[in-house]
């Protein structure tokens, strides 16, 4: 390499750093009207039941416009409907079982065992009188040591008997066990969110749609066998609409959430939309491909997100825009017609 090339080279490369400084550090910030190149975001959603069955009715086809809370298609409800009948009827079979346990035994049952407690003890008193006779004539000739043990015998299953009825009693009258009881609850308990998972699923064998927007495609028809989250339906939420567009680093400062902004077609005549800027990201990335823009495809940009009201919906998904933003003047600029 000659030395008058080596000079040229460092020259150029000495230029080509100056130009850099000045374009990053020294050229003055923009200002007036910014105007960013972008599209329509396609959102977009594949809607299915949480449960599976067979449809029954599908109620909008592709084309068709929705509304939030609009039903779009149902199953067959007869397996659902069942089901939620048995959990009821278990239901109702363990409530019944805790109200008794809870309650303890009736009156009635009480007083039964008072009574075969009287008895016992009726019986236990004849055995004894029984019992001493036997016992005072076991020495004399009309006495017999048979007729002595069979009134023993007598004697001590009348008092075994007396005794299990005072234990019969004091059971029916403490009621059920702590435990036992806490065990029907929780069985009851059980039960209950049997019932709330029927309703559940009864209520799940219609397919809502989430939002307002229109059907895109119809994937499923009536008498298929679906799965839960099978899709059915891809619906296209059309309101509130988005549109994407970016900033460069050198720009990100003229703009802010909340700031309004005005947008428009490519289609001869179109008219002028207004939205917000609703989201700004805080990473940067490097410019995509389908962004036109004057800066070099290596420059960073941050994302913007644009919320555009269009209750006509003439705004398409993919569609590109024309983004105008007037950002307000910086703090000290003089303004026209201000003094």
């Amino acid at each position: 390499m000659t030395k008058r090339r080596r000079i040229l080279l460092i020259a150029l490369a000495a230029g080509a750093g100056a130009a850099a400084y000045w374009w990053y550090f020294v050229r003055p910030a923009p200002t007036g009207i910014l105007t960013l190149q972008g599209n329509v975001e396609v959102r977009q959603v594949n809607l299915g039941f949480k449960v599976a069955g067979r449809i029954e009715k599908l109620n909008v086809d592709e084309g068709d416009a929705v509304q939030t809370g609009q039903v779009l298609a149902s199953l067959e409800k007869v397996y659902f409907e069942d089901a939620l009948a048995q959990a009821r009827a278990q239901r109702d079979q363990m409530a019944a079982n805790y109200a008794k346990l809870k309650a303890g035994n009736r009156p009635e049952e009480i007083s039964e065992a008072r009574a075969l407690v009287a008895e016992r003890e009726a019986t236990l008193a004849n055995a004894t009188i029984t019992f001493k006779r036997a016992q005072s004539l076991l020495n004399s000739p009309a006495g017999s040591q048979k007729t002595f043990d069979d009134a023993q015998a007598a004697q001590r299953q009348a008092d075994a008997q007396l005794k299990s009825a005072r234990e019969a009693l004091t059971l029916q009258e403490a009621g059920f066990r702590k435990e036992d009881i806490d065990l029907a609850k929780a069985q009851l308990g059980e039960r209950e969110a049997a019932v709330t998972t029927a309703q559940r699923n009864l209520t799940d064998a219609d397919l809502i749609a989430p939002s307002a927007g229109t059907i895109l495609s119809r994937v499923r028809e009536v008498g298929a066998i679906v799965a839960p989250g099978e899709t059915v339906f891809v619906v296209s939420l059309t309101t509130p609409v988005w549109v994407r567009t970016y900033v460069s680093e050198r720009d990100l400062g003229r703009i802010q959430p909340g700031m309004e902004v005005q947008l428009k077609t490519d289609t001869p005549g179109g008219r002028t939309y207004t939205g917000r800027i609703g989201f700004i990201s805080t990473a940067a990335e490097f410019t995509p491909k389908t962004v036109e823009t004057t800066e070099l495809r290596t420059a960073l940009v941050y994302r913007l997100r644009i919320v555009v009201e269009d209750p006509a919906g003439f705004l398409r998904q993919g569609m590109p825009v024309t983004v105008t933003v007037t950002p307000p003047p910086a703090q000290g600029t003089p303004v026209a017609g201000v003094n």
